[in-house]
């Protein structure tokens, strides 16, 4: 006696299958980002030269990570760090849909081929790598690949126990929509988009399809129609991501969405068509019955051929793009920094792997140490400074520029929190580490720029007035001081060796023996009567500060290279 199916459990397993699918597929990409992070970041930020190669090395990051979201969401925050000009970030979007028509090729060859003996293996390698520090990622990426290939495996068998072809309801269901009308295509296509836009996976709802046409119930028409939905319910990703980014960000974001949509519609012009090219390529017959093995690599196909058509067709037009984004969204005017405080490459909603994170905290302590540099200039303006009212506007701006400076010193510290909670490799913990040293030697510097200012208000206040030979002694000094700022810029921006490095330390010995000396100098000329007691002690106070800027100087190079 012939018993019907537990459609529950069927169900039951499907959920499960599904996602171990979506797991298998973070992990193995998280991984291979852990992995390859550094180099990953150097790619996008260098291999973007020209429209051709930011597609070539988009589809490359994309194949590499099997995931286009990923992709396209690091490119999204790159362009929020200044990295990438959106013209870039285009292209590298454009090569990124071509990338992640590998993950559709795998999950066909997942559905034609037993890849149980594969899944097994891989399980045992995976956790003996897992245990070794040293290789634990490549453990990790095994894991990923052999849990996405059980899912497959799953998904198959869940799919010929609900054995849809004999189920009259569903077999009536999806028949009573008609392939030849356009309405059926975009009821199906408007299903593909929101799935996607729920579950934030296309190789979900990739899976999905795949099951539905293999099982022989979804007519491959319907089927394509879901794989054009996931096409623009993907570019949901990103586009949440930049909610609370720049306006380049969310111009980046919303270029990918223009582009999956304006190859949706070409496609639903020439839909039948293009559908029935496709199926020619495989050698699949839509009119005939069976061959639904051949489905898997149909849907495959489309979506390869969709992509690369349509990044064909709009590779050239990038500029036009750009300006279509920028005129939908305009870019507002920013408010000076220093009366509304925001940082401006740290968006903790951008964050997806160390490495975004690391290159956003980055972005953001350089900008820290350029804050700095504009502080110590108004603190040089002030030793021969004689109008009162101009000397109070330099030190009121330098105390909204150090108030600046300690609000960027705890969230950047906040948001390097943040990343530190999830799973690091032990590279990026360095970093991180590294970074928490750095912003509080900023800081102090900071602190000692407003220090001086506030010495050189009270003195100036007080009718004290430093002679020709004490301002040119500091001129000297804060020179000094200025060069080793200009060293620590080059160390934050990683443009600096060996030798860049030890002209810091150069310039640090410099000023403490100049300290020594003025030191020296000042007790002497107190002695001899050239200027009062009370002004020796201001010019001592000013140079013992710019001797501790020195050393804080001197401790940001070493936290950049400790």
């Amino acid at each position: 006696m012939e018993t019907s199916p537990n459609y529950l459990m069927i169900a039951l397993r499907l959920l499960g299958a599904l996602g171990l699918l979506i797991y298998g597929m973070r992990m193995m990409s998280e991984a291979l980002q852990k992995l390859a992070g550094p180099q990953l970041r150097r790619i996008l930020a260098k291999m973007t030269t020209n429209r051709l190669s930011g597609m070539l090395t988009g589809t490359a990051v994309t194949c590499a990570v099997q995931s286009s979201s990923a992709t396209t969401v690091m490119t999204v925050s790159f362009v929020s760090a200044g990295l990438l000009t959106l013209s870039q970030a285009i292209s590298v979007i454009m090569g990124a849909n071509i990338g992640t028509t590998l993950t559709a090729w795998i999950m066909s060859l997942g559905y034609n081929l037993d890849l149980t003996n594969v899944v097994f293996p891989a399980f045992f390698v995976g956790i003996i790598l897992i245990y070794y520090r040293s290789q634990r990622f490549v453990g990790d990426f095994l894991f990923g690949i052999a849990f996405m290939f059980l899912s497959l495996v799953m998904l198959s068998s869940a799919g010929r126990d609900l054995d849809l072809a004999h189920n009259e309801a569903a077999m009536n269901f999806f028949s009573s929509f008609d392939t030849q009308s356009h309405l059926s295509i975009l009821i199906f296509l408007a299903i593909g988009t929101l799935i996607t836009c729920i579950v934030q996976s296309s190789a979900a709802v990739m899976a999905i399809t795949i099951l539905l046409c293999s099982t022989g119930v979804l007519p491959i028409h319907l089927g394509i129609a879901l794989v054009m939905g996931e096409n623009i319910g993907t570019t949901a990703t990103a586009n949440l991501a930049a909610l609370g980014a720049g306006t380049d960000a969310r111009r980046a974001a919303l270029a990918h969405l223009l582009f999956n949509v304006f190859g949706v519609i070409w496609v639903l012009i020439v839909f039948y068509p293009f559908v029935g090219l496709v199926c020619s390529l495989v050698g699949y017959n839509p009119e005939a019955a069976g061959q639904t093995e051949r489905l898997p690599v149909v849907l495959a196909m489309f979506h390869t051929c969709f992509n690369v058509a349509n990044t064909a067709l709009l590779i050239g037009f990038i500029p036009q793009i750009e300006r279509i984004v920028c005129w939908i969204l305009p870019k507002k005017d920013e408010p000076d920094a220093h009366d509304d405080f925001r940082l401006k490459y740290i968006q903790a909603n951008l964050v997806q792997t160390p490495e975004i994170a690391i290159l956003q905290a980055q972005r953001e302590i350089q900008r820290f140490a350029e804050t700095l540099h504009q502080m110590f200039d108004n603190v040089r303006k002030l030793p021969a400074e004689t109008k009162d009212d101009r000397v109070d506007e330099i030190c009121q701006q330098i105390g909204q520029q150090e108030q600046f400076t300690d609000r960027m010193e705890i969230e950047i510290a906040r948001f390097l929190e943040q990343v530190a909670s999830g799973h690091l490799s032990d590279n990026s913990k360095q970093r991180l580490r590294q970074m928490m040293r750095e912003i509080g030697e900023l800081e102090s510097i900071g602190d000692a720029c407003f220090n001086l200012s506030r010495i050189m208000s009270r003195s100036h206040h007080a009718g004290l007035r430093f002679t020709k030979e004490q301002l040119q002694r500091l001129y000297d000094m804060e020179n000094l001081c200025q060069q080793a700022l200009n060293q620590m810029a080059l160390a934050l921006t990683g443009n600096t060796n060996v030798r860049s490095t030890r002209e810091t330390y150069r310039l640090e010995n410099d000023i403490n023996q100049m300290h020594t000396r003025l030191k020296a100098a000042n007790v002497e000329d107190i002695g001899q009567g050239r200027y009062s007691y009370a002004l020796g002690t201001v010019f001592d106070d000013t140079v013992g500060q710019l001797e501790r800027m020195g050393d804080y100087i001197v401790n940001v190079v070493e936290a950049r290279f400790s």
